[in-house]
């Protein structure tokens, strides 16, 4: 745990996140391991839906379930949570003064929504001039799906990216294949982080505010990359190669005789080492496999070759004689592996708080490395409502009278 002189890179920022499930409070998390103050903002009874995405739940001492779903664990560190009813005149009051002492207002209500409540980027604008707004939204604020909602599955489908990944379609398991984690939610919420810091930049050197209009199928579009200009220049849409690579091989994943490994042989040497080190030279001068472009025109014969030279030996075996022989290679680890791996230990990739119910949380550190404003873990993912009443009354200067008044009409 970074200790506290450590200095913040934004701690003389405030966040108030009106946010849920992931893409919006994946930047959050983002902004406050960075140093930011944020102030989660949930439903009372409720909360953020992904408090009950379980199980898996944490555990306390005894080992029984917690009420948090380590889904909400996953994307809400080293923030404040307070319950407030935002369609109440009381909760949208307490916002709009939120918003007064807030740079940065995060929000992914449908679009409009907020609007009625008196809390979109406009209305808080005029209680705060160079207020920050990021909204997330499935579609965005413009076009003919803005009303529509936005689901980080569907959004990989229509965004293109299950078009690009997954089997062969003439291979056994061939067609179309989602993302094990939802890579749009995560790169709408990174791309937000962005965003929100370059209009920071922007408002300590002209002073002005800024809105930012963030959707999950732009940010989806965006990020095939260089998929996205293949295509483009050519006209012709690429297609699903599974694990292969269209122009090179072999460049894939083989089965070994406990697990599997990636080969990603770049250069004819590469390959004759590669089939040295699986006991089969002959492959090596074999004309049929002897440079790359014959190698792709005779993949569907060389590859169950190679796949059964793979099989003889373990995962480790391959991967030390790969490596000595100078052929780029890797495992395909579990969860397990990969935090037992030695580089992810030395990166601090694992992070372990202290937590109210369950004793301690373990966690995934940040990826951002800095000399000198490093990112911190000062809080773990917080309770429900566990801060209200500091909020409340440290920032609005509300009596304990005036906030149990606020509990009892089930605003907060």
């Amino acid at each position: 745990m970074a200790g506290s002189s450590l200095k913040k890179a934004l701690g003389h920022i405030r966040v108030l996140d009106l946010t849920r499930v992931l893409a919006g409070p994946w930047c959050a998390q983002n902004l406050a391991d960075l140093g930011a103050d944020v102030i989660k903002v949930e439903r009372p009874g409720a909360g953020d839906d992904t408090r009950h995405w379980g199980p898996p739940y944490l555990k306390d001492a005894q080992g029984h379930d917690t009420s948090e779903a380590a889904y909400y664990l996953a994307a809400n560190r080293g923030k404040r949570s307070i319950t407030l009813d935002i369609a109440s005149p009381e909760g949208q009051d307490i916002v709009r003064r939120l918003a007064r002492q807030s740079d940065v207002v995060l929000e992914n209500y449908k679009v409009g929504q907020l609007k009625k409540y008196g809390l979109d980027y406009e209305s808080l604008k005029r209680e705060k001039p160079d207020l920050i707004y990021c909204s997330i939204t499935g579609f965005g604020q413009n076009g003919p799906y803005a009303q529509r909602a936005g689901y980080d599955f569907i959004i990989q489908g229509m965004g293109g990216f299950m078009s690009i990944t997954g089997e062969r379609d003439d291979l056994p398991g061939g067609g179309p294949q989602k993302a094990g984690v939802a890579i749009a939610d995560l790169m709408t919420g990174m791309y937000a982080t962005i965003g929100v810091m370059a209009a920071l930049a922007h408002r300590d050197r002209t002073g002005e505010g800024q809105y930012i209009d963030m959707a999950l199928l732009d940010v989806q579009v965006a990020m095939l990359a260089n998929m996205n200009t293949n295509y483009l220049a050519s006209g012709n849409p690429p297609k699903r190669w599974g694990n292969a690579h269209p122009n090179i091989v072999p460049y894939q994943t083989f089965a070994t005789s406990d697990g599997h490994i990636i080969v990603a042989v770049g250069n004819d040497g590469q390959y004759r080492r590669f089939v040295e080190a699986g006991g089969r030279p002959e492959l090596a001068v074999d004309e049929r496999f002897a440079t790359n472009p014959m190698r792709v025109r005779h993949r569907d014969t060389l590859v169950p070759i190679l796949a059964e030279m793979v099989k003889t030996k373990t995962k480790q075996q391959w991967i030390d004689a790969l490596e000595a022989a100078g052929v780029p290679c890797g495992p395909i680890n579990n969860l397990d592996e990969v935090f037992d791996n030695p580089q992810v230990q030395a990166r601090a990739m694992r992070v372990d708080l202290p937590h109210p119910t369950g004793g301690e949380v373990k966690l995934v550190g940040s990826p951002i490395k800095m000399s000198e404003t490093p990112p911190r873990y000062d809080m773990p993912p917080p309770m429900l409502g566990q801060h209200t009443q500091e909020v409340l009354g440290d920032m609005l200067g509300q009596s304990a009278e005036q906030i149990a008044a606020l509990r009892e009409k089930g605003v907060i």
